[in-house]
């Protein structure tokens, strides 16, 4: 049986899956990266794919899933300032990115260095989106054109939230590209990971996929308000709407396909904030809370995921 994980976009909130992983990593004595064959990830999802696969100096995997959920609970200020003044000059990214890209670029260096993305313990998906071709664009881990990329351009590419931060422009081969988060077109990379993991071992006919969400939006957007809304006040609920709507398609779309050989841990977001940007002491608490519900209401199915994965 081949073994596929797949981890959403939603920036602070990839808090839940790093946390779950936790959960299972201490459950089967495993590292994520020895538990699966192809690691899927867009955006904040991308960044815990990529961390999952940076080995250390000795070929181990340099961060275990309580590492990577230290980026969220110690560092979240530094990539979402809550006093930044570009936040305030830009009027909550109306007129300009939310965020200067710095503060994140600087995290990205400090966990993954010069690291190369053919250099990852087990292959990687990492989803982004092309502005000037108008095209997705997936960086596949055992691809040669994407081997020489480095980890950490592979994850600001896959993060670059539009109205967040600005696109980032990456060298891939002698070539640069502009993009943006993979998170427009497939926040939940499951489908698109299925397929490249039938193309790549195309002897196998077992496959197990483990989606993990960032906690679904519950906030209503009520008719009396957004009849009213212009481009301005559309632009940030569209952008949430988009990012959740391909989710449930994808959720929708993998439960046709495998059945009882899918699993997504998903949690309603009734105590956190939905948006990616909330980091907040007290909204990191209430992330830590939704985890912990999720796994307690979820434990069925995760003793299930520690047999496949033991």
């Amino acid at each position: 049986m081949k073994k596929i994980l797949s981890i959403d976009g939603g920036g602070i909130r990839g808090l839940i899956p790093a946390l779950v992983l936790a959960n299972i990593e201490r459950n089967t004595g495993k590292a994520v990266a020895e538990c699966f064959d192809l690691i899927a990830g867009t955006s904040t999802g991308g960044i815990l794919a990529l961390g999952f696969s940076k080995p250390d100096a000795q070929g181990k995997p340099k961060y275990s899933a309580y590492d990577l959920a230290e980026i969220y609970e110690q560092k979240g200020d530094e990539i979402f300032p809550r006093s930044s003044c570009k936040k305030i000059s830009s009027i909550n990214g109306l007129i300009n990115t939310r965020y200067s890209h710095e503060g994140l670029e600087e995290i990205l260096d400090m966990y993954f260095g010069d690291d190369l993305l053919g250099s990852g313990l087990t292959r990687t998906l990492i989803t982004s989106y092309d502005i000037e071709n108008r095209e997705p664009l997936f960086f596949k881990s055992w691809r040669e054109e994407f081997g020489s990329v480095l980890m950490k351009h592979a994850a600001r590419a896959t993060s670059a939230a539009p109205t967040y931060f600005e696109p980032a422009l990456i060298p891939i081969g002698n070539t640069k590209k502009a993009l943006v988060d993979g998170g427009v077109f497939i926040n939940s990379p499951s489908v698109s990971a299925y397929v490249e993991a039938k193309r790549l071992f195309p002897e196998e006919h077992d496959f197990f996929v483990l989606s993990l969400g960032t906690g679904e939006l519950t906030r209503a957007i009520p008719y009396s308000q957004a009849k009213d809304w212009g481009k301005a006040s559309w632009l940030l609920p569209l952008l949430s709407c988009v990012f959740d709507g391909v989710v449930d398609a994808a959720h929708y779309q993998m439960n046709m396909l495998l059945d009882d050989k899918y699993i997504r841990l998903q949690t309603d977001l009734y105590k956190a904030s939905d948006d990616i940007d909330n980091v907040t002491d007290d909204n990191i608490k209430k992330l830590e809370a939704e985890a912990k519900e999720l796994i307690r209401f979820r434990q069925r199915d995760l003793d299930r995921i520690y047999e496949i994965l033991s």
